[in-house]
């Protein structure tokens, strides 16, 4: 087994980021995708592409997942139930389902393994420029190890405590992102229908204190309707789902992620489930919005 190199297993957008960013820090990168197209543009990235999950995991010490649901992570650790190895880490940056994360865990400590969440607080654009922050949870221990590797990623770590804290704290993080975005979405289709010009009521807003980071990344791309992909919106429709179920678990009231599911159902509907996030901005184009 070679210590020395990384596995990666899901190179799409945000695999790719964080591919880039390991191999520019001297990281050797063992890629697994299913996506031909993602395993080219790894190899031209400097990555070695793998034939198979089993090949990556046979190649080494620390594995990432960067996939689209923990669904996806639960069957792909039984499938490579036979080739993990005792020592070796699993890195696990998707967004999941918080129970989920805590059976994986369990599943790969059966096997010897350990199992470190790693969910990223921001979009592929942002972890390529190390803009980011990452949300741990697993044991001290194990983030310890996978330090140097985690810092090559991004400078900023917060470990929140065992396997699924991590993916709570992410739905928290998502939910007041995503409602970031609905806002600023909604504020410019207000700021149009009185009248006003969406990039003078952008560059206002901008200067004044209803400014967000939303509107840096997001605000122009709604202004001018382009929604080229930093972060699907069907991922965070996603993400809504499991917010509102964990939200359920706890008790806990979330009206406005109610309505917000809805609006991303309804540009979904439109076509817009694998545009940016920040085309949830054409929900509010549409008069089924009127019904909410």
């Amino acid at each position: 087994m070679n210590t020395n190199s990384v596995g990666l297993i899901g190179v799409g957008l945000l695999g790719s980021a964080l591919a880039n960013r390991l191999i520019d820090s001297g990281i050797q990168i063992h890629g697994f995708d299913s996506n031909d197209k993602q395993l080219e543009s790894l190899k031209q990235s400097g990555g070695l592409a793998c034939n198979s999950p089993t090949e990556v995991v046979q190649n080494c010490n620390v594995l990432i997942l960067s996939l689209p649901s923990s669904d996806v992570v639960l069957s792909l650790v039984e499938q490579l139930r036979n080739d993990f190895e005792p020592s070796q880490i699993v890195i696990d940056t998707t967004t999941g389902d918080p129970q989920q994360m805590v059976v994986i865990s369990q599943s790969l400590s059966e096997l010897g393994v350990s199992y470190l969440e790693a969910t990223v607080a921001g979009s592929s654009s942002q972890v390529a420029t190390g803009k980011f922050a990452l949300l741990l949870g697993g044991d001290t221990e194990v983030v310890e190890r996978v330090k140097p590797l985690l810092t090559a990623i991004t400078s900023k770590h917060f470990h929140l405590g065992s396997a699924g804290t991590a993916s709570r704290f992410k739905l928290v993080h998502n939910l007041v992102l995503g409602l970031h975005r609905a806002v600023l979405a909604e504020g410019l289709v207000f700021a149009e229908s009185l009248g006003f010009d969406q990039e003078v009521a952008l560059e206002i807003l901008n200067q004044t204190p209803a400014h967000s980071g939303v509107m840096e990344t997001k605000g122009r791309r709604m202004v001018k309707r382009d929604y080229g992909l930093q972060a699907r919106l069907s991922q965070h429709l996603k993400d809504v789902r499991l917010i509102l179920a964990e939200a359920e678990r706890a008790g806990t009231k979330t009206p406005l992620s109610q309505i917000h599911k809805t609006l991303l159902e309804q540009a979904e509907a439109l076509g817009f489930g694998d545009a940016d996030n920040s085309a949830v901005m054409e929900a509010f184009r549409h008069p089924q919005t009127e019904d909410l």
